[in-house]
C-alpha cells in the first residue's frame, strides 16, 4: 500500500481522500493556497504545504510547486481529485517522471480521451455507440463542412476537441448560420484550450445525460458500478445526480455498461472513470469520458456498497481488482444535490463566514462538506461547499429522505441554492423520472 499521498486539491473531496487514506493507514499530505489554511482537510492532515497565493494560477495549478510540495514531504504518490490538474495530462507526466505515482491513468491515456476527437475514435473502435458526426476535426474546406452537415441533418453542434464544462460548443439550426459558427467556435476554442480543432455532431434536443462508472486496474481487469443520471443541469454543470438511472430496460443498461468495460480493457485503462452518454429514444450515445473522480461518485458508492476513492488507492499501489463484475449488485436508490455558496435566484457567487452550520442526519442520509461553523467561503474557488446524498429502499424513499435533509440542513451566514433543489424535490417532472437536460433551464426561465 502507498506509504503517504499528496493530495492536489481543496474542499470537499480533498477532506473525501483524506478520510480514504486514513482508513487505509495512509499518511497525508495537504497543500493548500494562503485562502485555504483553515480548511477542514488542511487541520486533519500528517503534514501541510501551503504552494501559493490565493488564485488557483498561482497555488492549485501551480505543477512544479505540488512536484516541490511532494519532494520535500517525502510523499509516493499524488491524487489530483477532480478538477484543477485532475485530467490534465502534462501533469500526470510530470508526476510520473519526478518518481511519484499518479493516481489516475497513464498520461497518454488522458490524453487519447481528453481530445474529443480522439475519443469519439477510440470509442469507435471498441463498439461504443457515439452521436452521427463529423468523425474527426472539420477542415479548411467549407463545401466538405457543409456537406457533413447536410448528411447529419439539422439541427448540429460545433464542438471544440479540447473544450468541456460546457464551453466550446455552438448549436445551428440552418445551414445559413453553419460557417459562422464554425468560424466563431474555432476562435473561442484557441482562445480558451489553446486548440481550434472542432468536429460536428448531431444536436439531440431532448436527450437525458446517463453516464456509466467504471473501475480498472491497468493489467486487464475493469468492472462497472451501474449507472447514473445527471440530467438535471444548469449552464451544463450538473445541480442534481441520481443512481440508477431510471426508466432505462435492464438489458439496455447492462449492454452499454459491458462495451464501457470492454473499452477499458482495449485502451488499457487505470483507476477509476466515467463513461458520459446522452441517452434518447432508448439510444446511448457517448461523448466523453471523465478520467478522474468525479463530483457525483458518492451515489454509485451508496447503491453498490464500493469504496470508489480506496479502490483508486488500492489501483495505484499496484493491487489488481479485488471485485468481480458479479460481486457487484446495485441495491435501492441514491440522489445527490450539489449545495453550493449562490443566491438562489440570481446564481451569483455567495462568499464569506459561516456563522452556523448544520448537518442533516437520520437512516440514509450522508453528508459529504468541508464546512464548519466559523470556517470562511473564500470567493476564489469553485462554489460548491456540501453534497448532500440520500438514499432510499427505491426512488421514491429517497426524494422523500431528501426532502427531509434539506429541510434540516442549517447553513447560516452565506446564501446557498437549497431552496432550489427544495423545490426539485417537490417538482412532479422530476418525480416522474426521466427528465432532460434542457428542463431545469426551461423551468428557471419560466
Amino acid at each position: 500500500m502507498l506509504e503517504k499521498v499528496l493530495i492536489a486539491n481543496r474542499g470537499e473531496i480533498a477532506l473525501r481522500i483524506l478520510r480514504a487514506c486514513k482508513e487505509l493507514g495512509i499518511k497525508t499530505v495537504a497543500v493548500h493556497s494562503k485562502a485555504d489554511e483553515s480548511l477542514m482537510h488542511v487541520r486533519l492532515a500528517d503534514e501541510t504545504v501551503c504552494i501559493g497565493p490565493n488564485n488557483p494560477i498561482d497555488s492549485y495549478l501551480n505543477i512544479p510547486a505540488i512536484i516541490s510540495a511532494a519532494e520535500v514531504t517525502d510523499a509516493v504518490a499524488i491524487h489530483p481529485g477532480y478538477g484543477f490538474l485532475a485530467e490534465n495530462a502534462d501533469f500526470a507526466e510530470q508526476v510520473e517522471k519526478s518518481g511519484f505515482k499518479f493516481i489516475g491513468p497513464s498520461a497518454d491515456v488522458i490524453r487519447l480521451m481528453g481530445d474529443k476527437v480522439s475519443a469519439i475514435k477510440a470509442m469507435q473502435k471498441a463498439g461504443v455507440p457515439t452521436v452521427p458526426g463529423s468523425n474527426g476535426p472539420l477542415t479548411e474546406d467549407k463545401e466538405r463542412t457543409v456537406r457533413i452537415a447536410r448528411e447529419i441533418g439539422y439541427p448540429v453542434i460545433v464542438k471544440a476537441s479540447g473544450g468541456g464544462g460546457g464551453r466550446g460548443m455552438r448549436v445551428v439550426h440552418s445551414e445559413a448560420h453553419l460557417l459562422n459558427a464554425v468560424s466563431v467556435t474555432q476562435s473561442e476554442a484557441l482562445a480558451a484550450f489553446g486548440n481550434d480543432m472542432v468536429y460536428l455532431e448531431k444536436y439531440l434536443e431532448r436527450p437525458r445525460h446517463v453516464e456509466i462508472q467504471v473501475l480498472a486496474d491497468g493489467q486487464g481487469s475493469a468492472i462497472h458500478l451501474g449507472d447514473r443520471d445527471c440530467s438535471l443541469q444548469r449552464r451544463h454543470q450538473k445541480v442534481i445526480e441520481e443512481a440508477p438511472a431510471p426508466g432505462i430496460p435492464d438489458d439496455l443498461r447492462n449492454d452499454i455498461a459491458m462495451r464501457c468495460v470492454k473499452a477499458c480493457v482495449d485502451i488499457g485503462y487505470r483507476g477509476a472513470g466515467t463513461f458520459e452518454f446522452l441517452y434518447q429514444d432508448g439510444q446511448f450515445y457517448f461523448i466523453e469520458m471523465n478520467t478522474r473522480v468525479q463530483v457525483e461518485h458518492p451515489v454509485s458508492e451508496i447503491v453498490t456498497g464500493v469504496d470508489i476513492v480506496k479502490e483508486q488507492l488500492k489501483i495505484a499501489s499496484g493491487e489488481p481488482l479485488s471485485l468481480r463484475q458479479e460481486d457487484i449488485t446495485i441495491s435501492g436508490h441514491a440522489i445527490e444535490c450539489r449545495i453550493n455558496a449562490e443566491d438562489p435566484k440570481t446564481f451569483m457567487p455567495s462568499p464569506g463566514p459561516v456563522k452556523h452550520f448544520h448537518a442533516p442526519g437520520g437512516y440514509g442520509i450522508r453528508v459529504d462538506s468541508h464546512l464548519y461553523t466559523g470556517y470562511t467561503v473564500p470567493p476564489y474557488y469553485d462554489s460548491l461547499i456540501a453534497k448532500l446524498i440520500a438514499y432510499g429502499g427505491d426512488r421514491e424513499e429517497a426524494i422523500r429522505r431528501m426532502r427531509n435533509a434539506l429541510d434540516e440542513l442549517v447553513v447560516h451566514g452565506i446564501r446557498t441554492n437549497t431552496p432550489l433543489h427544495m423545490e426539485l424535490m417537490r417538482d412532479s417532472n422530476f418525480a416522474a423520472g426521466g427528465v432532460n437536460i434542457h428542463y431545469l433551464e426551461q423551468k428557471l426561465s419560466r
